[in-house]
């Protein structure tokens, strides 16, 4: 029996039915927002992924937001994708039980069994941060609606036998992100990368990192204090501060 999780205090939430997009909404109301505000809608009409990639919700599935006001640096900004694959790790955990097969993927997806249940999408507005957040709670589009390559959709349902309805499952992922964004502001990156780390997938593996113009095959050795991935490449260690990654 899972144990009833409570909101947490300092946290603001708004609900929808239907929207375009709980990104495009966030965006539109962070300037005005003083507080962490989860923007969060049953359905979207025309949710997106990372680098404008089209992104299906689908019925039963889990899309929100969450706003960050007045954060400011963008660095640190950026390493709050640690901390919402944090959060949604320990989410999915509380509800998928100890049993699942859980990894954090760089720089923001989290893996079920291998496949990619989650994926997490920053953008700013202003001294904002929107953090946009998708989960296969239901179901998982089909192989021939990813990019070729990609480590293939998977559902929660279908790989647990887990079933959680998406306001539910909000309840949890920001009852998990409270506590790591708290720590994150209390001692840096360091704790949150160490916990990063020990949920990483193929470390000290083979990998393949493919930016705009450029890619890399290497050894994924570490994260840097900067959340950049660090390959051991044939020509020496490489630092990369955005890419794609492919197994």
């Amino acid at each position: 029996m899972q144990r009833e999780t409570a909101w947490p205090e300092g946290y603001a939430r708004r609900d929808y039915e239907t929207l375009p997009s709980t990104q495009g909404e966030a965006l539109r109301l962070a300037g005005g927002l003083s507080a962490p505000t989860w923007i969060f809608a049953k359905a979207q009409t025309a949710p997106r992924g990372r680098r404008g990639r089209a992104w299906a919700q689908g019925q039963g599935n889990f899309g929100a937001s969450l706003v960050l006001p007045g954060l400011g640096d963008p660095a640190q900004m950026g390493l709050r994708s640690f901390v919402a694959s944090l959060a949604l790790y320990d989410a999915v955990r509380a509800v998928a039980g100890p049993g699942a097969q859980l990894a954090l993927k760089w720089p923001n997806d989290v893996l079920l069994g291998g496949g990619k249940l989650a994926g997490i999408l920053l953008e700013t507005a202003g001294e904002a941060l929107v953090i946009g957040i998708g989960v296969n709670l239901a179901h998982a589009p089909g192989a021939g609606e990813v990019e070729a390559g990609a480590v293939r959709p998977v559902a929660l349902a279908a790989e647990t036998q887990a079933q959680m309805d998406p306001e539910s499952f909000l309840t949890h992922l920001a009852a998990a992100f409270a506590p790591w964004e708290a720590r994150f502001r209390t001692h840096g990156f360091a704790p949150v990368r160490e916990a990063w780390l020990a949920h990483a997938a193929k470390l000290g593996q083979p990998i393949r990192a493919r930016a705009m113009r450029e890619e890399w095959q290497g050894t994924f050795e570490t994260i840097d204090a900067a959340g950049h991935l660090v390959l051991r490449t044939a020509q020496g260690q490489k630092s990369i501060p955005a890419a794609d990654v492919f197994f």
